[in-house]
């Protein structure tokens, strides 16, 4: 019997269980487990689930680019001079460069000490798969197709098109009118704070599909390609997933010391973020939850509306140490050497592909090849020793993207002053948004 005054959820084992069930996190990660049996068990049926992972990650893609546009003006319009602006620019731009440069070469480092596919003697043959992605890296242009791809071709075609950097520029130009105008446009700042709330509430309804979306994905990923291509190469995917956890633990860790938190505490108050992200491989299905959850714990609207979305592009940690190392990988798999002063040169190109395009699932492999063209040290034919097991590396990219973006946002509105310390530890004891319920998952009252 249930003593009065005691909540029905803590009413015993039952009413946890029921607790755990409602939390989004549990109901993801059960529906993993559920897709690994199923793709294993039938693999036919499993690869024909596709559509419900796509289906999931395109409704989300619907809702990022308004909720990072209503996020960014509303943050910015709250800003009371542009100084700050520009000083939240700098630290943000300071920061993602710094600690991305960090990544790869720690990735360089655990490459050339453990020598990831030495033995191997891999062929560099090209094949057409391997010049598909050739063709894809050729495709995706340099530098100056990067700086002009930055510019929409409408004002609604970056949002139609899903272009993550181009929403954010529009976002600040608006922003920015908005705050010049200040109080001569209180109409339009209404609309923007009552679309964030709609935007959100959409995003509440949404969510309860997640774990549709996860057993999809990751069915047509286990049915794909099975359990022999689960156990190839473990080594380099072991090697690659521990530098990155030794990444997030100690670098991204030591920037939380930094700041007076605890890297654990940082990744529990994501966590229904990263389950989301490991069944999907795409770290843009948690861009919507991150921006609201950040703000509710204690970070300035406008710090979070500048470095979560330009973080997305530039502070691609996880993106970082996967390139370094399968250089490398490359390098010993088709007998290869590399001098140091060649890994420079390769380190110096990954500083540019190594940006932008987070939350493509494989578009790390694209990347990858784009190295490959410019550097002209290694055989791209290498890459066919990688195809089997990208997929999974997709994973631990888009995880440690999501972890890097997270702490950056912390870091720089501790640093800005625009952090509340009471208010993370209070939301992080109660956080609401780990309630998939539609009517927890709204934006903060304006």
């Amino acid at each position: 019997m249930v003593e009065r005054g005691t909540s029905p959820e803590r009413a015993g084992l039952p009413g946890r269980l029921m607790t755990a069930v409602r939390q989004l996190y549990v109901q993801v990660l059960v529906a993993i487990v559920l897709a690994i049996v199923v793709g294993l068990a039938w693999p036919g049926f499993g690869a024909n689930l596709k559509p419900l992972g796509d289906a999931f990650i395109s409704i989300l893609k619907v809702l990022i680019g308004p909720i990072i546009f209503f996020t960014v003006v509303q943050g910015l319009a709250q800003i009371s001079n542009l100084s700050k602006l520009g000083r939240v620019v700098l630290k943000a731009f300071v920061y993602f460069e710094v600690v991305s440069t960090l990544a790869l070469l720690i990735g360089l480092v655990v490459g050339n000490v453990l020598e990831p596919g030495a033995g191997l003697h891999a062929s560099g043959e090209v094949t057409d798969q391997i010049a598909g992605y050739e063709q894809a890296a050729e495709e995706s242009g340099g530098i100056v197709h990067f700086l002009q791809d930055l510019i929409p071709d409408t004002f609604f075609s970056a949002f139609t098109e899903g272009e993550i950097l181009q929403i954010l520029i529009l976002s600040l130009v608006f922003g920015v009118a908005a705050l010049l105008l200040n109080e001569k446009v209180p109409t339009v700042m209404r609309l923007v704070a009552e679309g964030q709330q709609v935007f959100f509430k959409m995003l509440g309804f949404v969510m309860r599909l997640a774990p549709f979306g996860a057993f999809g994905a990751m069915c047509y990923t286990v049915s794909t390609y099975g359990s022999a291509t689960l156990l190839s190469l473990f080594e380099f995917v072991l090697m690659v997933y521990a530098t990155a956890l030794v990444f997030v633990l100690v670098v991204l860790g030591g920037i939380c010391a930094l700041c007076g938190l605890s890297i654990f505490k940082v990744l529990r108050l994501i966590r229904d973020e990263l389950v989301l992200v490991l069944g999907t491989s795409s770290s843009e299905v948690a861009l919507p939850r991150l921006l609201a959850k950040l703000e509710r714990a204690g970070c300035e609207k406008s710090v979070v509306g500048l470095v979560i979305p330009a973080g997305y592009s530039f502070n691609m940690d996880g993106t970082a140490i996967y390139m370094s190392m399968s250089v490398l990988f490359i390098s010993h798999a088709t007998d290869t050497p590399l001098s140091l002063g060649q890994q420079l040169g390769v380190l110096v190109v990954l500083l540019f592909t190594s940006k932008g395009g987070a939350g493509v699932s494989g578009l790390g492999f694209v990347k990858l090849s784009a190295t490959l063209q410019s550097v002209k040290v290694l055989p791209i034919g290498g890459l066919g020793v990688l195809i089997g097991v990208d997929r999974f590396m997709s994973e631990v990219r888009s995880l440690t993207n999501l972890v890097g973006n997270t702490v950056a946002t912390l870091a720089i509105a501790k640093w800005e002053k625009s952090f509340d310390a009471a208010k993370f530890h209070a939301y992080y004891a109660n956080p609401v948004l780990d309630d998939p319920e539609p009517e927890e998952v709204s934006a903060a009252k304006v």
